[in-house]
């Protein structure tokens, strides 16, 4: 029995040293060049945190930024009334040619359509009749004159003769300006009468077509309306409890969504006296020039900047931390610990900066990169 017991007692010693050497393998070498990990002591003030470490965590000092104040409100480009200009024919008639459609663009003086009316035929009647009454009223005068020079007639009898050549002067200059008014040339009779553009723009609304009938202007609509688009309106909705950050003449910046890289100027230049009763907006408008890229009822984002200046801080964007839809910072409280602060986010800055509306001041430093902290806080 002795044999097996020394036998079994070796064993045993074997087993203790093998699970001993292995041991001692799976021990971490504090000589490795490994930096030591962070230990994280909480505070009574959960939002107080203590690190061994704090050299780990950089700070960066928050920067000045002048800001004004901002109000980002949103609207649709609009024509500028002041530059529509209607298109119009004093003579009724029937369409017998067009050639200009809704949306195209358009000179002053281009030809947009034709119309034959039987107000020119007319007119031209007119005229002649006047033309050929003038001939005879100033050859009838003319031969007064000769008379009375011979003593053959008296006084009287030539001041009718020069009252008649007046009165027929008369009548065709009136023809004559009926014709011009209605958009005829007296010196080519005709009965279609060609209707120009008044100004150079858009076609932005068209209500004829061909073989339609034109009336006059007696409860009939524009043939066509041109507006000029080189400078817009941008109609927006501010709402009641915003109007007080609103005011005429102020500066403001566009960006349009159909080309989000593209930032235009504006000014605001008015305000609408009326509240919808619905919403509690007021109709704000922008005019803006127009570079070429906005078209009517596009939607756009003006941003509308205040008048009085304030001193904002900036920080790197990664020193904000959004947490719980709010905003914090880290801030060095003393040796080796931080204080969560609660800020307000503004908007980002170039250099992968961001704006800090309220919570710290210029000048006082923050960890620039809040998330890292964060994440061994919640380890």
């Amino acid at each position: 029995m002795k044999p097996r017991a020394l036998l079994a007692g070796a064993g045993a010693l074997a087993l203790a040293l093998l699970l001993a050497g292995c041991g001692a393998k799976g021990e971490t070498d504090p000589g490795g060049g490994a930096p030591p990990p962070v230990k994280v002591e909480r505070e009574g003030d959960a939002d107080l945190v203590k690190v061994d470490h704090p050299e780990q965590f950089p700070l960066a000092v928050a920067a000045r930024y002048d800001a004004t104040e901002e109000l980002n409100v949103t609207g649709v480009v609009s024509a500028d009334v002041s530059r529509n200009v209607p298109v119009i024919s004093l003579a009724s008639g029937r369409v017998v040619e067009i050639h200009a459609r809704l949306g195209d663009p358009v000179t002053k003086g281009q030809l947009l359509m034709r119309v034959q009316s039987s107000d020119i035929s007319a007119a031209f009647s007119d005229y002649r009749k006047a033309s050929a009454d003038e001939v005879l009223a100033r050859a009838q005068l003319d031969r007064a004159r000769l008379l009375y020079d011979k003593g053959a007639i008296a006084q009287k009898d030539v001041e009718v003769a020069k009252d008649a050549d007046d009165k027929a002067r008369i009548d065709v200059e009136t023809a004559a300006e009926r014709l011009r008014v209605l958009g005829a040339d007296t010196n080519h009779p005709t009965g279609i009468v060609d209707i120009f553009a008044p100004a150079s723009g858009v076609i932005v609304e068209q209500n004829v077509t061909a073989a339609a009938g034109v009336k006059t202007l007696d409860n009939s609509p524009n043939l066509f309306t041109i507006a000029d688009l080189s400078k817009v309106w941008l109609v927006c909705d501010v709402y009641e409890n915003d109007l007080h950050n609103v005011h005429q003449g102020e500066s403001t910046d566009i960006r349009l969504n159909a080309y989000p890289g593209r930032v235009l100027k504006g000014r605001v230049s008015n305000i609408g006296p009326v509240l919808d009763p619905a919403i509690r907006t007021a109709k704000v408008r922008l005019e803006v020039e127009n570079p070429g890229l906005m078209r009517l009822g596009m939607f756009v984002t003006a941003t509308l900047h205040g008048q009085d200046r304030q001193i904002h801080a900036s920080v790197p964007a990664s020193a904000i931390l959004h947490l719980h839809d709010r905003d914090w910072v880290y801030v060095p409280a003393d040796d080796r610990a931080f204080r969560r602060v609660e800020v307000k986010g503004g908007k980002m800055l170039p250099g992968n900066m961001q704006e800090v509306v309220s919570g710290i001041k210029p000048g006082q430093s923050v960890v620039s990169n809040a998330l890292v902290l964060q994440n061994t806080v919640e380890q």
